[in-house]
């Protein structure tokens, strides 16, 4: 689409271009200098067909040295025209084709991205124009929709910017909205497993429970605890768990202390790499320690991902020397 639309509009700036060159090329009186004239419409003719075409390919900017061609030329291609010609013809159609041809060079300039070089152009072309023919003639002659193109066409180009600028940021919306989309069906499907996991895991624990009214020895009750605990972690913190922070919370209840995981979405906006660091270094916090009572916890915090409360259950809870291990895991690497 993009292509089509600067092919269309490459094609209507050459037209243009190559119409007021012809008026120029048509006297219908002999120029007195004529190859002045022919000087004039040959610089034009390189000139603005470098503004059209030059890295047009490659950039939608003009170079720099193309557009201060452009508004050299915009000096000379007038006074190259009027002393090509007698005073009495200066303002036959034929004498006057700089006006429209310096006007397209300008919005060539503009389209190009080189708006105070397309202003100047035209600008040059009043003055000249006015100090060679009078401002008034000059702004009957055309002069005033020469600024009328470039003022058309300064507004198109920005108004197009604005209009690809936005269809672009609409795409990455776009973008990043599946991409969090995929990731929850992802997450969704994992708790799902890891929740069918659980349940399978507890399952033939409370199908003994049932089959003998609740009267269960002691490994009995060791894995209905161990099931009963795996389950509500799943279920409360699956986003914390891999098998060696599973293995290590095992291993706590089965030395006799309470371990409880608490999930509010510490974990979300982190990346996959991050997580697993994350888990791995709550795993070795674990195992590292021994507390009678574990608190896992993952906020959502701008610093902290997940902290670790591990306290003696000998003391008491609301004392603040009961607390034997306080660690806290940070959202990124960076800030540790």
């Amino acid at each position: 689409m993009t292509w089509t639309v600067r092919s269309v509009a490459t094609s209507l700036a050459v037209g243009f271009a190559m119409y007021f060159a012809a008026r120029g090329v048509w006297w219908i009186e002999q120029p007195t200098a004529p190859l002045l004239m022919v000087a004039a419409i040959g610089l034009y003719l390189v000139v603005v067909n470098v503004a059209i075409l030059w890295d047009s390919a490659v950039s939608v900017r003009m170079p720099l040295w193309a557009g201060l061609l452009a508004l050299l030329s915009s000096v000379l291609i007038p006074v190259l025209v009027t002393f090509s010609l007698d005073p009495l013809t200066l303002t036959a159609p034929f004498a006057t084709w700089y006006i429209g041809a310096l006007g397209v060079l300008g919005v060539v300039c503009v389209v190009r991205r080189r708006f105070v070089i397309g202003w100047l152009v035209v600008l040059a072309l009043l003055g000249a124009s006015s100090v060679f023919l009078g401002p008034v003639v000059a702004l009957s002659l055309g002069v005033v929709g020469s600024f009328m193109w470039v003022a058309v066409a300064h507004l198109l180009v920005m108004f197009w910017d604005r209009a690809v600028r936005d269809a672009e940021r609409l795409a990455g919306i776009q973008q990043a909205v599946s991409a969090w989309h995929a990731t929850q069906q992802v997450r969704q499907k994992e708790r799902r497993l890891r929740t069918q996991f659980a349940l399978a895991v507890a399952g033939p624990v409370l199908t003994r429970a049932v089959a003998t009214g609740g009267v269960l020895d002691e490994e009995e009750r060791l894995r209905a605890r161990l099931a009963e605990g795996r389950l509500r972690d799943e279920l409360r913190g699956a986003d914390l768990l891999n098998d060696a922070v599973r293995d290590a919370i095992e291993d706590a209840r089965r030395r006799g202390a309470v371990v409880t995981v608490f999930d509010e979405g510490g974990l979300d906006d982190v990346d996959e790499d991050r997580r697993a660091a994350i888990r791995d270094e709550l795993a070795g916090v674990l195992r590292a320690a021994e507390a009678e009572r574990w608190i896992i916890r993952a906020a959502r915090d701008a610093r902290t991902a997940v902290t670790v409360v591990g306290r003696a259950g000998s003391r008491g809870a609301g004392d603040d020397d009961a607390v034997d291990v306080w660690h806290e895991i940070a959202r990124d690497a960076a800030a540790e």
